[in-house]
């Protein structure tokens, strides 16, 4: 990805991070909801899940050897 791709989602998940500790703070009707930035380290972490398991998936079903239909 290009740089500025970067910034542009630094830029969004630190203004996510400071919504999640000014706006939704008070907001407790589960448990998660006391955690501070917990949507956010969520969607981080199973977004890298996402990610991670499409990568083994086309490792281990997708990808064949050079000979495979020799």
């Amino acid at each position: 990805m290009k740089t500025i791709h970067w910034i542009i989602l630094g830029i969004i998940f630190v203004i996510t991070l400071v919504l999640e500790f000014t706006v939704l703070a008070g907001y407790d009707s589960h448990w998660w909801n006391a955690i501070p930035a917990f949507y956010a380290i969520f969607g981080f972490v199973m977004c890298l899940a996402l990610i991670f398991s499409a990568k083994l998936i086309a490792k281990k079903i997708l990808n064949r050897d050079i000979n495979y239909y020799d």
